[in-house]
């Protein structure tokens, strides 16, 4: 079961897709996730993940990140993302844009998506799951601090960029963070390199965050996105098969 609804972010109204069990839990209370996307953002293949999540008996939302700047359809690829000038045009349109969502300006728009979760019918009051894909990882970690009473498991995989230069590095905010983080990085990501996983294994293990990270050989920035070519159908079904252990062991109700 599925619907688009309209949620309140920080400075205006969004899209959100929310996905529950088929067949419904009939008045039962279900863990709630917040499922975080690329910069590719809320699209086929993102509601298909979504649409899987909640078959394990969770009511999943994702909302559309990039409300400022257009409707979710208008920010979706209007070309197939295999072919390569498709790809090379909308990444040359998307980034830019996406950059100015620092970790400071997105984050009201987190907590309000994490509200609008909690407060979604036959969603338990239990501490939700967030799980983040590319710039989603950095967001899931964004949410975990901010509102760590709230949140009990983030997963994240094939994000980049958690270890950078500048003062607001994921990797130098996450004291505080109670939740249960599992990275599975790409064993061939530019915006991850080994040194920097190895620095970001360390950040978490230094900020008392207790985690499991691991990095599947073979597998590219976006493996988990079949709409991409760097879909790598064994790492993808690791991804969801530790997801879902991930949310067994920390959402149950």
């Amino acid at each position: 079961m599925s619907e688009t609804i309209t949620i309140a972010a920080a400075y205006g109204d969004t899209e959100a897709y929310v996905a529950r069990p088929d067949p419904p839990a009939g008045g039962v209370s279900l863990p709630g996730v917040l499922f975080l996307t690329d910069v590719i953002g809320l699209r086929s293949r993102t509601r298909a993940m979504a649409d899987r999540i909640a078959s394990w008996g969770h009511v999943v939302m994702v909302p559309h990140l990039f409300y400022r700047f257009s409707s979710a359809e208008d920010w979706a690829p209007a070309e197939d993302l295999l072919l390569p000038e498709a790809r090379e045009a909308f990444f040359a349109a998307a980034m830019p844009r996406a950059r100015t969502l620092t970790p400071d300006t997105v984050r009201p728009d987190l907590i309000a998506y994490l509200d609008a979760l909690r407060a979604l019918p036959g969603v338990s009051d239990r501490p939700v799951g967030v799980t983040g894909y590319c710039m989603g990882g950095r967001l899931a970690l964004n949410v975990a601090a901010a509102r760590p009473s709230d949140v009990a498991a983030v997963g994240m995989f094939h994000a980049g960029g958690l270890v950078t230069d500048d003062r607001d590095s994921p990797h130098l905010h996450l004291v505080g963070i109670d939740a249960f983080v599992l990275a599975i990085h790409a064993d061939k990501d530019r915006s991850l390199p080994h040194t920097a996983v190895a620095q970001f294994e360390h950040a978490l293990t230094s900020s008392g965050v207790t985690h499991a990270a691991t990095v599947y050989p073979g597998a590219s920035h976006g493996y988990t996105m079949s709409d991409l070519p760097a879909y790598h159908h064994e790492a993808c079904e690791h991804h969801f098969a530790e997801l879902e252990a991930l949310f067994r062991r920390t959402l149950s109700t």
